[in-house]
């Protein structure tokens, strides 16, 4: 599976000291499935930095290869009520119980952030706030937070400027 990453340069080597805090699933190295998502990432750097770059990596590079069984994944299939209290922490600075390596599951972009401030302001509730949500299809992220696990299953491919 091929999993990119926008940035305001290529990344070749992912290291999480360089993670922010209070981001959707926490401090860890963030990708997406769908490339134009990461040209969305990259283009908000190209605002900031003066430059948008997207990296692309191999996550399991073989078909044959598997994660091995102590890797500890969360993954939210859709936008539920677990994932907007995960996300609502995380994105507070709250703190959650996180013993995972790899978090998948919905972005809280453009698409759902409105929504998301309400919720976050206490104007609407969590019942409300999925209930508007639940006809947006996630744009999926994977959220890499073990950096052993980012030198192991990760590769470098390429990177490009847009």
């Amino acid at each position: 599976m091929i999993l990119y990453h926008g940035s305001y340069t290529a990344i070749k080597k992912p290291d999480l000291s360089f993670s922010r805090e209070k981001t959707d699933f926490g401090k860890g190295f963030y990708l997406t499935p769908l490339e134009d998502q990461a040209v969305r990432w990259a283009e908000r750097f190209k605002e900031t930095r003066g430059k948008g770059v997207v990296s692309a990596y191999h996550f399991l590079e073989k078909a044959s290869e598997k994660l091995a069984g102590d890797i500890r994944i969360l993954e939210f299939n859709t936008h539920s009520l677990k994932w907007l209290q995960f996300i609502t922490n995380c994105r507070l600075g709250q703190p959650v119980d996180d013993p995972f390596d790899i978090i998948i599951g919905g972005v809280a972009n453009d698409k759902v952030i409105q929504t998301l401030q309400l919720y976050f302001r206490d104007i609407i509730s969590a019942r409300d706030a999925i209930r508007r949500l639940r006809y947006n299809k996630p744009n999926f992220q994977h959220c890499f937070k073990n950096q052993k696990v980012i030198d192991q299953y990760l590769s470098f491919v390429e990177a490009w400027q847009i």
